[in-house]
């Protein structure tokens, strides 16, 4: 099985606190993935949505699984990783925010695919990509 990689990069005009915050929020992420999000439970530290929360994504016919976040580094970094179902194997997701000179966000976006079905890896990447460049219109500052 191959594994393959979605990178979205998009410069928002709102700061990197803005974007961060509205991208951390478990429910907001329904949008940006055209996928019905539920909270399962909040982060370990006693913060919302940092390390160890954990949210439900359900994403067409496709069954239903779980991301738990795994790094929380407020307002530069989030990651997270599948816990629980889905079709994706060893499936990581990195989201970076970094300030730009005008005072805005640059955000890049790394998620690793890698399909338990042989040959729809390319596939789900494709279908992931436009879905998130089509989602981040709704973020704050997308302009």
């Amino acid at each position: 099985m191959s594994e393959h990689w979605v990178h979205v990069q998009r410069d928002f005009g709102a700061p990197p606190e803005q974007v961060f915050d509205h991208l951390a929020e478990h429910e907001n992420l329904a949008a940006v993935f055209g996928a019905r999000v539920s909270r399962l439970n909040d982060g370990h530290d006693g913060t919302r949505n940092g390390v160890g929360s954990r949210r439900e994504l359900k994403l067409g016919p496709l069954p239903t699984f779980d991301e738990t976040v795994t790094r929380y580094e407020r307002p530069e970094v989030i990651e997270y990783e599948i816990s629980r179902g889905g079709v994706l194997k060893d499936h990581v997701g990195i989201m970076t925010f970094s300030p730009t000179a005008s005072g805005g966000t640059h955000f890049d976006y790394r998620i690793r695919v890698e399909s338990k079905i042989p040959g729809t890896s390319r596939l789900i990447t494709s279908v992931l990509a436009r879905s998130i460049e089509k989602g981040l219109r709704t973020v704050p500052g997308a302009g």
